[in-house]
């Protein structure tokens, strides 16, 4: 995986993130309830951990196939 190709990974991933973030945005009711009850930051901390998680690995295969490449 070359870096160009990472990278074009990375932005295509945040765009369909963003994409479905702002397409479920039909049910503020369920974000309302979150809201008051302050839940909501937990949601959100879930989801940047789950995220942060997958580009690390990514980060990680990327640097790994890096090496086998060069042997």
């Amino acid at each position: 995986m070359t870096n160009k190709m990472t990278k074009k990974l990375f932005l295509s991933l945040i765009f369909s993130i963003f994409a479905w973030m702002t397409s479920s945005a039909q049910e503020p009711q369920m974000a309302d309830q979150f809201r008051k009850e302050g839940k909501i930051y937990v949601v959100i901390g879930v989801i940047l951990i789950i995220f942060a998680g997958l580009v690390a690995f990514l980060v990680y295969l990327d640097r790994k196939l890096t090496k086998l490449e060069k042997k």
